[in-house]
């Protein structure tokens, strides 16, 4: 359902569930995926994976979607592999989301509830990929994206229906959830509450009597644990620049380029004044010509407007025509004929009757052609590079949309090939730990690893309007472990660790017993037979080690879940020991007079609730319907996804 499906945005591989289209299209993509025309071809064909009165879903529809979330979650996290993904119950969650959103289209079908094309229409325009440089939608645009992700504009339409009918139908059950006090105040209090215990630790590295292992030994060791050497999938990049350097002699502005422009920009570079003022404005022609007096009188402005109770304002810089906007021309006129240190006024203004006194006067002589030359070209060079450029990778974009091959479009357009050598996604080598990609390859790194071998080049900005890639994955090796010949130091290291963590896993429970059974846990390490770190008191409150969203280390959060004078064992992690975690007191909290923490609580616990509404809502809907679910469905699809990406391809 989609309250389990947002808890799965949360976890390990959440990134899969909250995919984008092109990075903006979010609306779009709560569905998980939009379906792409090649993937629509197979709807309503297949064994049915669920069906909702006239509704189906199919096992070769689920198995794409799946499939497709999948190879997004891949470009965000290129190392990922498909046992992983399906071990996390990936695939589980894809399906229980299009189950739900089935459900809940065939419940809107029977309510007569329709989303208008007029509503998603609106929504498109709204997506900044689909937009112009001024932020109109743009139908070319939209026609370019939809043809180079492969996405029909139906399967566009259908899903952000979708996507809207959803929230139309359950945001509204979640509104308004207020709980009382009774069911947040322990929550709130929980916080409060305040713990302290000791903990020990036993090292695996603490056992310095293990033997290397035999080559049988080893040889078994690492095909066990081969998913812990794997080095995450490497690929060569294929690309070509293009910079606006190739238009330089292109260019180059005419003689006739450069007047044209002088010619249509002369009130720049004509010979102007600015000039700078102290102003008061008052509300009548008698205060202004009071104060106008003090000053002709030999008061200074401000002086005489302090003495009204009132303040000047100054203008710094001003042309004669940004002062008549502000007041009006008659004022202006006589603020720039006026000397320096000269009032004008009382004069009517826009706001009222205007005093001013010319503070400066700047003058800036007339720019001839010859003096602004360089200027104009510069900019003239600048505009016409960018044209190019622009019309030069839209050509390329023309071509590649029309089946160009990558290589093609190369050499039919004058480009230089490069490849690089074998890449991690982070830019780095597996042979060379000094290697580091040049600076045009850089922006590549994430949207090549994030395409599919197949897909067609992308134009990928080095430096926007400037200089751009045209780029696509070489070849690509498989995330694999190396030959253990290779790192055989390594796993011959990490094979004695796994050797000393379980002797540290025995050791440290045997220390639990005796502190079960009273012995203090500091004696019960004294007398362990090897050396081992002395333990540690630890405490503090729940909301203070868990400020901020921050995890506490687990042997530390394993104190907010234990009973009073409990021990418990705790493994360390990656074959590293053990810890040994006794809780030695509580201190319950009470949060019934902090009005804040509850409210802060209440809100949290609202929202959870509002989902909870929203889940039972939707499994309601589904028994009224007589949703049928197939069983097999789901472990079908992971058997066919792990046999076709055998190795994460």
């Amino acid at each position: 359902m989609l309250s389990v499906f947002r808890r799965f945005i949360r976890s390990k591989f959440g990134a899969f569930a909250a995919l984008l289209f092109l990075g903006i299209v979010a609306a779009a993509f709560i569905m998980g995926d939009i379906t792409s025309g090649k993937f629509g071809a197979s709807l309503g064909s297949g064994e049915t994976a669920a069906k909702a009165g006239g509704s189906r879903l199919t096992v070769t529809e689920l198995q794409d979607r799946v499939q497709r979330v999948f190879e997004n979650a891949r470009r965000s996290n290129p190392g990922l592999q498909i046992g992983d993904f399906l071990a996390q119950g990936g695939a589980a969650q894809v399906y229980d989301q299009l189950v739900a959103s089935l459900t809940l289209k065939e419940y809107a079908n029977d309510q007569k509830v329709h989303i208008s094309k007029r509503l998603v229409d609106a929504q498109i325009a709204q997506i900044p990929a689909f937009q112009d440089a001024a932020g109109n939608f743009s139908q070319e645009n939209f026609r370019q994206l939809l043809l180079r992700e492969r996405i029909t504009e139906q399967a566009l339409r259908d899903d952000i229906s979708r996507e809207i009918l959803e929230r139309q139908m359950l945001a509204p059950i979640a509104l308004g959830v207020k709980l009382p006090d009774s069911v947040v105040l322990p929550y709130a209090s929980l916080l409060l509450e305040a713990r302290q215990g000791t903990i020990a630790a036993v090292p695996a590295s603490a056992f310095t009597d293990i033997k290397d292992p035999t080559d049988a030994q080893l040889s078994d060791f690492y095909k066990a644990n081969a998913a812990r050497y794997t080095i995450p999938e490497q690929r060569r990049i294929r690309y070509a620049v293009i910079d606006t350097e190739r238009f330089a002699q292109a260019a180059q502005p005419t003689d006739a380029e450069i007047t044209a422009a002088y010619n249509q920009n002369k009130a720049a570079y004509a010979a102007r004044e600015n000039r700078s003022f102290e102003q008061l404005i008052l509300p009548t022609e008698a205060a202004a010509k009071a104060i106008a007096g003090q000053v002709r009188g030999g008061k200074s402005l401000a002086a005489a407007a302090q003495g009204a109770g009132l303040s000047i304002s100054t203008l710094a810089d001003e042309s004669r025509e940004a002062l008549a906007a502000a007041s009006s021309a008659a004022v202006a006129d006589a603020g720039f004929a006026a000397k320096q240190g000269d009032l004008v006024g009382p004069m009517r203004g826009s706001l009222g009757w205007v005093l001013l006194r010319v503070t400066a006067v700047k003058t800036t002589p007339a720019r001839p052609l010859s003096a602004v030359r360089d200027e104009i070209v510069a900019t003239l060079r600048a505009q016409k590079e960018k044209r190019l450029l622009n019309d030069f990778t839209g050509k390329i974009e023309d071509q590649i949309a029309n089946g160009g091959s990558f290589e093609e479009v190369v050499k039919d357009n004058g480009l230089k090939l490069e490849t690089t050598p074998f890449l991690l996604s982070s830019g780095k080598q597996v042979e060379n730990a000094a290697y580091e990609p040049p600076a045009d390859v850089k922006p590549l790194l994430a949207p090549v690893f994030g395409m599919n071998q197949d897909d067609d080049a992308q134009l990928i900005p080095i430096t926007a309007d400037k200089r751009y890639a045209l780029a696509a994955p070489g070849d690509v090796q498989a995330a694999a472990p190396p030959p253990l010949a290779k790192i055989k130091a390594l796993v011959v290291m990490q094979y004695k660790l796994a050797q000393g963590n379980e002797k540290a896993k025995a050791l440290a429970e045997q220390i639990r017993a005796k502190v079960a059974k009273g012995m203090k846990l500091a004696d019960a390490v004294k007398g362990a037979g090897i050396p081992l770190p002395a333990p540690q008191t630890v405490g503090g409150r729940r909301a203070d080690i868990m400020r901020d969203g921050q995890r506490p280390p687990a042997q530390v959060a394993m104190l907010f879940a234990m009973a009073p004078g409990s021990v418990k064992t705790l493994p360390v992690g990656e074959d590293r020991g053990y810890f040994i975690v006794q809780l030695d007191g509580i201190k319950h909290g009470d949060a019934g007079n902090d009005k804040a923490l509850l409210n802060q609580v209440r809100d949290q616990l609202s929202d959870v609730a509002g989902q909870e509404y929203g889940q039972q809502f939707e499994r309601a809907v589904e028994k009224q319907l007589g949703v049928k679910r197939n069983a097999n469905a789901v472990a079908a699809v992971q058997r066919a996804l792990a046999s076709a990406n055998n190795g994460g391809q």
